[in-house]
């Protein structure tokens, strides 16, 4: 079920969903609407998760043990490839 959400946009941004409808990109300017708002939620839980990642290194940074346990599971993993 969809519920009607009435809202204005200008001759500009109308103008630019259609484009996208004659593009394929959504069946309508519903469609095409829908389908920014989920790329836009998509976007900012990325973000969200950018942040969190990068605040957990700032909070704990990698230290040269790190560093070493990396290369090592790198070398591994490259040395079980059928190359």
């Amino acid at each position: 079920m969809t519920t009607p959400v009435p809202t204005r946009f200008t001759d500009e941004e109308l103008a630019t969903i259609d484009e996208l409808v004659a593009a394929g990109i959504g069946e309508n300017r519903s469609a095409v609407i829908r389908r920014g708002v989920h790329q836009l939620a998509d976007a900012v839980r990325r973000t969200r998760v950018g942040t969190t990642i990068a605040d957990s290194y700032r909070e704990r940074p990698q230290s040269p043990d790190d560093d070493e346990l990396a290369m090592a599971s790198a070398i591994a993993l490259t040395e079980a490839e059928p190359w």
